[in-house]
């Protein structure tokens, strides 16, 4: 390679870093709907036109789990994410994609037929499930992302 074109190839990458260094970058909002957070994460954050739910389980306001086993836990866990959505304006219609944590995949069944009644059009979020260990002896937890 001459000088001249080592010269121009690094010219060209120095202009390609102070372009992307100089883009906007999207804002990040913390959602926070019941005031400041109690462990360290957010229930929600907003980057750009997607909000990241965090993983949420079926506590009731006042942190304990609500009883009575996968399905009320579930229809706990949608509610409480459909509140950290109301919270950032948005819907249960604009989740695009969730991960289920079950406790016992043989749970997977009674979880479904709860989260359908959640998304009544069928368009449903993509998603994944893996089996996993819960806090508090939690039976589902799900982790959600929804776009503007």
């Amino acid at each position: 390679m001459t000088p001249f074109r080592s010269f121009r190839a690094a010219a060209l990458l120095l202009a390609a870093a102070l372009v992307g260094a100089c883009a906007p970058r999207p804002a990040v909002r913390f959602i926070h709907p019941d005031g400041p957070p109690k462990n360290p994460f957010s229930p929600a954050v907003q980057v750009g036109n997607l909000v990241f739910v965090s993983g949420t389980l079926g506590t009731a306001k006042d942190g304990a789990l609500v009883p009575g086993g996968i399905t009320p836990e579930t229809r706990q866990v949608l509610e409480n994410i459909k509140g950290v959505l109301a919270a950032a304006g948005l819907g249960m219609d604009r989740i695009v994609q969730c991960t289920a944590f079950l406790a016992d995949l043989k749970e997977w069944p009674a979880m479904n037929e709860v989260y359908r009644s959640y998304f009544p059009n069928g368009n449903f979020p993509t998603r994944a499930a893996v089996q996993a260990t819960l806090l508090y002896g939690a039976r589902v937890e799900l982790q959600c992302t929804a776009a503007r």
